[in-house]
């Protein structure tokens, strides 16, 4: 079946995702206004009148000519296991082609594979098994199979590698499953060195608190000490401004920020997003002064714990890499979030769909030397 896709009203698109028990808070219509350096339209698609699926759209323009990229981080929402997926995203190509696009990159929100903490313990502990992609995973989604199968029959392509346009979004992430959890539950399947880091940073006298948009100006500067830390680029104070007055304004309990002090010092702070039942841990900073009080284990354990009293049935930890070697440099970051007995997921991911295959190239390549 051939769906209708049109522009909706952000009002229209915050009461279709309500009726969802999550979308991702990057197909939310606050995310346009936070990515200002994007036009941002939202869509919807339609069975005659009724609304059944929406979609955020970005568009990020080409130097000098009005031609777009359109971008659908995270989403669309649609029914992604329909066996004819053509009559969701066919039309919506054609009227993203309208508005100028020579491309469309979408982000297929669906899991793929999982593999649980004690599989990739044993992945890292066997010298032959260098990525995460290489593990037996745990479970295995024979229905999103076919829908990757669709996508390369419909002339979609994942991007490379070494693609992105400086916009892409984790493929691996990794969560922990809170749904029918109790606090106690959820201490317990953590690994011996995060119950013993919470239990010192509370023994320590570590306090963790809940902060306003106006404690963002004490969060930013050790973030920056983070970014230079950790070798990554920052983001200005006003973005993370932007950002909080964005989503609060759509829910007033869509975002927030967790302090945490230890005898007057800010040793860490993280912002934490939540959309219907599943929650994301968003930013994360810390001090290189004070590291052996724990206040990052002591924040997860907060936001973790707040994520459950909120309703959420996920705690996301955002994006990990493949590599399992220990020579990698990333493989530090798998452990702390395997610490937490969670799981690693691996999503359908992004796709490209080029329109005009010229524009598109010439594109990339002005992305990758920005």
């Amino acid at each position: 079946m051939a769906y209708t896709v049109r522009t909706i009203t952000a009002q229209e698109h915050v009461a279709f995702n309500a009726t969802r028990p999550s979308v991702s808070f990057l197909q939310t219509p606050a995310w346009g206004s936070v990515k200002s350096e994007w036009r941002s339209e939202s869509i919807g698609w339609f069975d005659d009148e009724r609304i059944v699926g929406a979609g955020l759209v970005l568009y990020r323009q080409l130097p000098r000519i009005k031609r777009y990229l359109a971008y659908l981080p995270e989403g669309p929402v649609i029914d992604w296991v329909d066996p004819e997926l053509a009559g969701w995203l066919d039309p919506m190509v054609r009227h993203v082609k309208k508005a100028g696009a020579f491309g469309v990159r979408i982000g297929a929100p669906v899991v793929a594979r999982r593999w649980r903490s004690e599989t990739i313990k044993a992945a890292i502990a066997d010298p032959k098994v260098t990525r995460l992609s290489a593990a037996l995973p745990d479970e295995i989604d024979h229905a999103v199979t076919r829908t990757r199968n669709q996508l390369r029959s419909l002339g979609w392509r994942p991007p490379g590698d070494d693609e992105g346009f400086a916009a892409g979004q984790p493929r691996f992430v990794f969560q922990l499953p809170l749904a029918g959890k109790t606090p106690d539950e959820l201490l317990k399947g953590m690994n011996q060195l995060w119950r013993r880091n919470i239990k010192k940073a509370a023994k320590s006298g570590v306090e963790v608190t809940r902060g306003t948009v106006d404690d963002l100006a004490a969060f930013h500067p050790i973030y920056v000490e983070t970014a230079q830390r950790d070798g990554f680029t920052p983001r200005p104070l006003a973005y993370f401004r932007t950002m909080f007055d964005a989503l609060l304004a759509e829910d007033p309990d869509r975002i927030r920020l967790y302090l945490a002090h230890h005898e007057g010092d800010l040793v860490a702070a993280t912002t934490w997003v939540r959309v219907g039942t599943h929650a994301w841990y968003s930013y994360g900073a810390s001090t290189t002064a004070k590291r052996d009080v724990r206040g990052s284990n002591a924040i997860q354990w907060r936001m973790i714990t707040e994520a459950l009293e909120a309703g959420a049935d996920v705690y996301d930890l955002r994006g990990i890499t493949e590599g399992l070697e220990a020579d990698d440099p990333h493989l530090g970051l798998i452990q702390f979030k395997v610490g937490t007995g969670g799981e690693a997921v691996e999503y359908l991911g992004e796709w490209d769909k080029p329109i005009n295959p010229v524009l598109y190239a010439a594109f990339d390549l002005y992305m990758k030397r920005r």
